[in-house]
């Protein structure tokens, strides 16, 4: 048996047969010259790898409901890239240039489809320029196919495994959250990074900063992940596999002692309430929020739905994500959640957040997390942000809508952000398409300039939600995805626990409410030291809403009161 250490990331215990998910590998064209009578060869192999790539697509294709609206977009895409690879006049163009010019056939595919998507991204309508990924996507397949380089489908992983892999993306993480995945182990990613989050989210035991590990294990092998004790035991015996066991038991009867809570509201020993959310990820989460008795969604990070959508395709090809399709997500939600308040977070891209879409500019960035990321890209591309508010205020007489905008900074930000919000109210007033007039519009405070200049946001801001995770990061210049020094991240850092108190007191002298929605909320530790600094809404991963209300039903408010106090003087102290 070999013990491999790494990093804690979310709790739990798995036992399961190791899959390894290879690195993904990068496609690079030859170019070079062809003698005549080679041509016929290339256009075989090309006609050949067309006839394959069609052939899974019309697979995938028939896997799909046509009626379930989860699987539209996929449908959608695939039924636009089958009738691409049969069209006769664009292989003609193709088979022309290939036998005229004399370039390797593969060099000749990509040429032509980057030509071809050139011209529908200048034709100026939407609707062509979208197609024009549409053709570098699947003809990409066909490249690959040609080159025998294929992308590993996350769809294939088998329930009961734990993952091993170098990273994974948000998008895969969320195709494997609707497995029954006994676990994570991942090289990549910090604690409070997204991935995790999706993760705890769905009770995935985690460990991350495992060095090297996609290569130290293989594929079948039986291993252990034990997600609080950050550790990867490979090949155990039996006697420790029985131990493992025993440990998942009394974790299944802790969860089940806990159901005690769901129904129960969330109230301290002395008779305090407090409100308990739930951030989630997708329209599915929130039937899990519902199910682990949250009194509402705390935050909904939208940016998930556009990298589900990104990721609909086989290469995540850039694609729009529309209005209607935003809308039929947010109603979807609010309808689950009844009268339940809902509060939406626009887009939230850029930095750690990579999401393919037309919408959103590529850019070489030198130091992303300071760059063009969430308010700042949603207004630097207006027509993003419009677009969503439209789906947003559409949804609104669906439920209890709230709508926050994230990394703001400055007074000036909100603003404009609310004359976006008018703009978009007053046309559809014009288009006469009904929505709530009043909807509480609020901000994270994730930055030390909001929290410095919180006083002055309260009165632009109809609410506040502490966004710890971002502000740790920022407060400390830490990024928390970077293993080397993601060790350095301390939400308990004194200068990030002071930003938060400053931001309770602004707030309350303001007279707006104030929720804490990083991952701060739903742990023990800090749930105490949030509650004694006048923190009475809470939002976290739905799997921790029972326990947090078992935590707190433990204390009075002087208690908590007591440990933050005595938590800052330890660390006023230390810091000294």
């Amino acid at each position: 048996m070999e013990v491999f250490l790494g990093i804690p990331a979310a709790d739990g215990t798995g036992i399961g047969s190791a899959f390894v998910i290879p690195d993904p590998v990068k496609r690079a064209i030859p170019q070079h010259h062809i003698k005549i009578d080679q041509t016929k060869k290339g256009w075989c192999r090309f006609e050949a790898a067309v006839e394959t790539v069609t052939l899974e697509l019309s697979e995938h294709l028939d896997s799909l409901s046509k009626t379930d609206p989860r699987d539209k977009a996929q449908w959608e895409v695939f039924e636009t890239y089958i009738l691409m690879l049969g069209d006769p006049v664009f292989i003609k163009e193709v088979k022309d240039f290939y036998e005229q010019e004399l370039f390797n056939i593969e060099y000749t595919v990509q040429l032509k489809a980057e030509e071809y998507a050139a011209k529908l991204r200048q034709s100026g309508n939407d609707y062509l320029a979208e197609r024009a990924q549409d053709i570098t996507d699947v003809f990409g397949r066909v490249l690959d196919e040609m080159l025998d380089i294929h992308p590993f489908d996350i769809n294939k992983v088998p329930d009961g495994s734990v993952i091993i892999a170098t990273s994974l993306s948000s998008a895969d993480t969320i195709v494997l959250s609707k497995r029954k995945i006994a676990g994570l182990a991942l090289t990549e990613g910090g604690v409070s990074s997204h991935v995790v989050i999706l993760a705890r989210n769905y009770g995935i035991p985690t460990v991350v900063g495992l060095e090297y590990i996609s290569k130290k294990v293989h594929t079948g092998e039986t291993v252990i992940i034990d997600g609080k004790e950050a550790e990867l035991l490979v090949s155990p015996d039996k006697s420790t596999i029985s131990e493992y066991k025993s440990k998942i038991r009394q974790e299944l009867l802790r969860k089940q002692s806990l159901r005690a809570f769901l129904d129960r509201p969330a109230v301290t020993k002395d008779g305090t309430k407090f409100k308990l959310f739930a951030n989630i990820g997708t329209p599915e989460e929130a039937e899990l929020a519902l199910a682990e008795g949250a009194d509402g969604i705390g935050l909904f990070r939208t940016e998930f739905l556009y990298m589900a959508q990104s990721g609909a395709s086989l290469n995540a090809a850039a694609r729009s994500f529309s209005e209607d399709n935003q809308f039929e997500a947010y109603k979807h939600v609010l309808q689950i959640m009844g009268d339940r308040p809902v509060t939406i977070r626009t887009l939230d891209a850029g930095g750690d957040k990579l999401i393919n879409s037309v919408d959103i500019p590529v850019l070489e960035e030198k130091n992303p997390l300071m760059g063009l990321r969430a308010v700042r890209l949603s207004l630097k591309c207006p027509n993003l942000l419009k677009t969503q508010l439209r789906a947003l205020y559409r949804a609104s007489i669906y439920g209890n809508l709230l709508i926050m905008f994230p990394l703001i900074t400055s007074v000036d930000q909100v603003r404009a952000c609310l004359d976006l919000v008018e703009t978009v109210k007053n046309e559809l007033s014009s288009e006469g398409i009904a929505f709530k007039a009043h909807i509480p519009v609020g901000i994270m405070i994730e930055t030390a300039a909001a929290a410095l200049v919180s006083d002055c946001l309260t009165k632009v801001s109809d609410f506040f939600s502490l966004g710890t995770n971002d502000l740790t990061q920022y407060t400390l210049a830490v990024d928390r995805e970077n293993p080397h020094v993601s060790s350095l991240y301390n939400e308990f850092n004194l200068s990030v626990l002071r930003l938060i108190q400053m931001t309770v007191r602004s707030a309350h002298d303001g007279n707006i409410p104030i929720e804490v929605c990083g991952e701060m909320a739903g742990r023990q530790d800090s749930v105490m030291v949030l509650g004694g600094m006048g923190i009475r809404t809470l939002s976290m991963s739905p799997k921790q809403i029972s326990s947090t209300k078992e935590l707190l039903s433990r204390f009075t408010i002087q208690e908590l009161e007591a440990i933050s106090a005595k938590h800052l003087d330890n660390l006023w102290d230390q810091n000294i």
